[in-house]
This record gives C-alpha cells, sequence and structure tokens, in this order.
C-alpha cells in the first residue's frame, strides 16, 4: 500500500483538531491515532517523565469509562490498543473491526477531555515507572543509550530520558500530572488519524460528534532552546556488571524536514542496512545486512556479534548512532578503532553508484512494509503530521530517489567528522574485578 495524497482527506475542526482520514477496503478493519505534540523536550527539570507517566495515567479510567473497562470496549471487537510517548510526541491506538469505529473514537474523546488522575492511581503509577526505570538501568544497551544522549547534548531537552530522571519521578505530583494534562491534552494540539474501511463523511460526522464540543487550551509555548555546535568528541564509559561489551558513536544530524535527512538514511542504509521510518514498526525487523560496510568490518571479521544504526525522524536536529556488541574476548577498543576507520573511509571517499542503487531499492522496499496495514498507515500519516507535516512523509521517496552520491558524500563530510561524535562504552566488570572492589 503506499499514501497517495489525492486519498487523504485533511480537515481542522473549530476548536482546533486536525483530522486525517484515509479510506483504505482492503479489509473490514479501521485504525484510530490520536496524537498529542506533547513528549519528552517539552519538559522542564522537575518534571523529566511527565509526558510518558501521563501516558499511563490516561489507561486509567474516565468519566464515563471505568478503568477496568477500557481495554474491553476493544477487546470486544477483537481489536487491539495501546499508545507510546517519545521525545516529540504522544499518541494512542486502537485497531478494531469497521463497525467499531464510533466505540474507538468515544474512547479517544474520553481520553482527551475526561482522564481521572485520582490520587491513588497517581501514586500506583510511580511505582511502576519507577521500577520500569530501574529495569531500563539493569539493560547495558538501553543505559548506554541514554547516558549516550545525554551527553551528546548539552543544552536541548532531547537530552532528557523519556522515562524521566529518578529525582523527578519521586517528587512528582498528581497535581504536576493533572495540570500537564490539562495543558497539552487539547484539540488545538492534537491530531486525529483514521484509516480503514470507513466512508469519510460518515467518519467525520462522528468525529465531529465526539470531539466537535470538547474547548481548546491556552495557545502553548514552544521551548527555544537551540543545541550549540559541537566543537569536539565526547566520551564516557560505563563499568558495572554485564556479560557482553557494547560500543555506541552518536553523531549530531537533521531534522526531517532538512534537505540532508534522506541523503543521511541512504548513508545509514550503505552503513548498516536500510530500515524504513517507521518508529512503530521499521526496528522490529533486522535490516539486509550482509553487504552493509559495517557489517563487514565488524561482523565478518569477528570483532562484534551484532552491529545496528538508528537514524529516527525528528522534530529538530537529532543524532545518528552507531551500536556494536563485541564478541567474547575482543577488546572495545578494537572495536572502535575498526569501525571509526570504516566510518573516517567514506568520509573521505563517499559511496560508490553501485552502495547507493542498492540502498535506494532496500528502502524503497522497506518504505513498503511501512504502510503494509491500516495501523501502520494511520501510524505515519499521524506521525509525520505531528513532527512536521504529511507532506514530508508522501514527498520522501521522490526525495530518496533524486539523491545522488555527491549529496550521500556532503552528509558523510559533514555528519561523520571527529568533532561531530560522542563515543559511549558499557566495559563490563569482571568476576575478579567485582571482588577486587568488594
Amino acid at each position: 500500500m503506499r499514501v497517495a495524497p489525492a486519498a487523504l482527506k485533511r480537515t481542522t475542526l473549530d476548536n482546533g483538531l486536525h483530522v486525517l482520514v484515509r479510506e483504505e477496503h482492503t479489509a473490514p478493519l479501521a485504525s484510530v491515532w490520536c496524537w498529542y505534540k506533547v513528549g519528552s523536550k517539552d519538559e522542564r527539570p522537575g518534571l523529566t517523565g511527565v509526558s510518558h507517566w501521563c501516558e499511563h495515567m490516561n489507561f486509567k479510567g474516565t468519566t464515563h469509562i471505568p478503568r477496568d473497562q477500557v481495554k474491553g470496549i476493544i477487546e470486544q471487537f477483537g481489536g487491539s490498543w495501546n499508545g507510546y510517548t517519545w521525545i516529540d510526541q504522544t499518541t494512542y491506538l486502537e485497531t478494531a473491526t469497521r463497525d467499531a469505529l464510533d466505540r474507538m473514537l468515544f474512547i479517544e474523546s474520553e481520553r482527551m477531555a475526561s482522564c481521572l488522575y485520582h490520587p491513588d492511581d497517581c501514586e500506583s503509577e510511580r511505582t511502576v515507572i519507577i521500577s520500569e526505570l530501574h529495569g531500563g538501568e539493569n539493560d547495558p544497551d538501553q543505559l548506554l543509550d541514554q547516558e549516550l544522549t545525554a551527553t551528546a547534548f548539552k543544552a536541548h531537552p532531547y537530552r532528557h530520558p523519556t522515562i524521566g530522571w529518578l529525582s523527578d519521578l519521586e517528587t512528582m505530583t498528581r497535581d504536576d500530572l493533572y495540570g500537564y494534562y490539562r495543558r497539552y491534552y487539547v484539540p488545538n494540539n492534537a491530531t486525529l488519524v483514521i484509516v480503514g474501511d470507513v466512508e469519510t463523511d460518515d467518519a467525520l460526522r462522528l468525529v465531529e460528534r465526539h470531539f466537535g464540543g470538547i474547548q481548546p487550551g491556552a495557545p502553548i509555548a514552544r521551548q527555544r532552546t537551540v543545541e550549540p555546535a559541537q566543537t569536539g568528541e565526547r566520551r564516557l564509559t560505563i563499568r558495572k556488571e554485564g556479560t557482553a561489551a557494547y560500543l555506541k558513536v552518536g553523531y549530531h544530524v537533521a531534522s526531517a524536514t532538512d534537505a540532508r535527512f534522506p541523503p543521511t538514511l541512504l548513508l545509514d542504509a550503505v552503513l548498516t542496512g536500510a530500515k524504513g521510518v517507521n518508529l512503530w514498526s521499521s526496528f522490529r525487523v533486522p535490516p539486509p545486512q550482509r553487504s552493509a560496510r559495517l557489517y563487514r568490518a565488524l561482523v565478518e571479521r569477528g570483532l562484534a556479534s551484532s552491529v545496528h544504526g538508528s537514524l529516527v525522524p525528528t522534530e529538530q536536529p537529532f543524532l545518528y548512532t552507531v551500536s556494536a556488541t563485541a564478541t567474547d574476548g575482543t577488546l572495545l577498543a578494537s572495536v572502535e578503532s575498526a569501525l571509526i576507520e570504516e566510518l573516517d573511509r567514506v568520509r573521505r571517499e563517499g559511496v560508490t553508484d553501485a552502495e547507493l542503487v542498492k540502498a535506494k531499492a532496500q528502502l524503497r522496499a522497506r518504505m513498503t512494509f511501512d504502510s503494509d496495514s491500516v495501523t501502520n498507515i494511520a501510524h505515519q500519516l499521524g506521525y509525520f503530521e505531528t513532527i512536521a507535516s504529511v507532506d514530508v512523509f508522501t514527498e520522501l521517496p521522490s526525495r530518496l530517489a533524486a539523491a545522488t552520491v555527491e549529496d550521500v558524500a556532503a552528509v558523510a563530510r559533514q555528519v561523520l567528522s571527529a568533532s561531530n561524535r560522542t563515543v559511549a562504552w558499557f566495559d563490563p566488570l569482571t568476576i575478579e574485578s567485582l571482588k577486587a572492589e568488594v
């Protein structure tokens, strides 16, 4: 399935709610996603993690939906539901049979206007989220990713982990949570997406009925901090108990709307294999890697058991991260040396015509899979509308097709410079060193 702009109906209600409807009649299903322009970049010190915590609270019942019935409303139609929070957005979804559309819209209108935030639920969820934070800290790969981001960013709130810092989670109050909910969960800060076996006019009438009476909120003042240009390599090393050694190298890169973003996607496809641009599903399927440069440089040489690149479209400039897991007995210094050597080579020499042709073909295929269901189509429409515009998504294939080897070489020279680099090691403590510390 390919997203065709002519098939997409866009409208805005009087209260500011953006609505996107796309008819897709391949199966009797419908998917509803409600997106809010609020994520961890909107948080200030003292309230880090509040976006994610509010997401949890918004599954705890509303004025007209008892907390123990939220799941059942969708499951009785054989459907699925979920949600997530990241740096730029918070979103909720339901996918079910088409006759559940009214109920799905009812749930999201209730979530927007009528969540309860009972003090007991706030306290119980504090325990859940702090436990989740500790679980992440016990995952070396996740911990290293968090610490690399916090080191690469000095000023921009992208540096804060989405789950928040522990001291903020320990001291946040119910009033903090509810005030944040009421500030950001307003129709003029939201995009509602409907994709599936629906009639557009009928769907819009249901949207108006459920959402039209919700009052808009006050205009939201966005953060204005711009991350200063990095002027030198940054490094960090974490040493704690673990069974494997991990290396991560992060580089500042352009946002999704920047002309340099498509060539950077192609550069990553050459280096680590094409992954697509669907945060919901792209990274669940391993990329084609056998001919990728870093796979050959690290995995085939026995230095690493795996290598992976991460480049996600974001509203503001974020990071391109390359991760590697060292094989048993291999020093992280050796893995880093081989990785940097290959990155320096592509920075000096660029990529070949054959590599670019293959990268474009792989990305084209992956982006097709990005939209292989009504759920994924709706995700992509809402995700890009939230961080920029649907047009950025619909125009991406042509921008990728138009990219040249010179374009990829230019971003390689700019992005892969040593002064733009942050290097992170997770160097596990051995049993002997643990005994020595005791």
